[in-house]
């Protein structure tokens, strides 16, 4: 398979404070990627710069073999091929979830209306929302309203799907609805990097999973070995800890 990503020597400061210390990483068409680590060991950051939320120090970041972080790149254009849903739901509350959802597929993407509407509503449809296409946001559930900022992200579909932390402002018993429709996407081939604290969700979805800590990558194998059988003693304390608070 082919590389989607690939992220070389990434290094990422704010002020003194190193975030990203010399990243590399490949994400190939159809894989799965998920970052687990303490708050604070660089997931969100690594996320950000990948979409060019954030500007890096050092390093390359390419995109189906293009230098998206090369100067000059216009970040618009690649931000259209990247779909990014981050903790907060963003949705616009004066419009409906279809409008919610169309909206930049219309308007950034230049889709036909009828086309948008018409994805739109199969979307809806596919992952069990199709009647809240005429609801306002503040109507829903948080999972629902999750669900369809997700819905929004993987209209236009995407070359790569950055999922940071989306279960994060949920009650427990709605994570479980945002989950299923993380993992129908994967059984579609979307590809996709998750930062999650839910270590459940990333055995059953990961095809790697990759340890942050201070901004560094300690630790990288599959979901079995990396969650069952940790080699690093940083990797070994923080499932240590997530165990001993009943979360693994």
């Amino acid at each position: 398979m082919k590389n989607i990503l690939e992220i070389k020597n990434l290094r990422k400061s704010y002020g003194d404070d190193l975030v990203l210390q010399d990243i590399s990483v490949a994400l190939a068409e159809h894989e799965v990627k998920v970052l687990i680590g303490a708050s604070g060991s660089g997931k969100s950051t690594l996320l950000r710069s990948i979409n060019l939320l954030e500007g890096i120090d050092d390093g390359q970041i390419f995109l189906e073999g293009r230098d998206i972080s090369d100067v000059g790149v216009n970040p618009d254009q690649v931000r259209s091929q990247i779909g990014s849903v981050f903790q907060a739901f963003n949705l616009f509350p004066h419009l409906t979830v279809l409008e919610n959802i169309v909206l930049g597929a219309r308007y950034v993407h230049g889709m036909d209306k009828a086309v948008a509407n018409s994805t739109a509503l199969e979307l809806l449809e596919r992952f069990g929302l199709s009647d809240k296409a005429a609801t306002y946001p503040d109507l829903l559930s948080g999972g629902q309203q999750q669900r369809v900022a997700i819905l929004r992200a993987v209209i236009t579909k995407p070359k790569v799907l950055l999922l940071d932390e989306v279960t994060s402002a949920l009650d427990p018993i709605l994570i479980g609805e945002v989950l299923s429709l993380i993992g129908e996407l994967k059984a579609q081939g979307m590809t996709m990097m998750i930062a999650t604290h839910e270590m459940g969700f990333a055995k059953r979805v990961a095809d790697q999973v990759l340890f942050l800590h201070h901004g560094q990558i300690k630790e990288v194998g599959t979901p079995s070995e990396l969650l069952e059988r940790p080699q690093t003693p940083e990797c070994q304390a923080f499932l240590g800890a997530l165990r001993d608070a009943g979360r693994l």
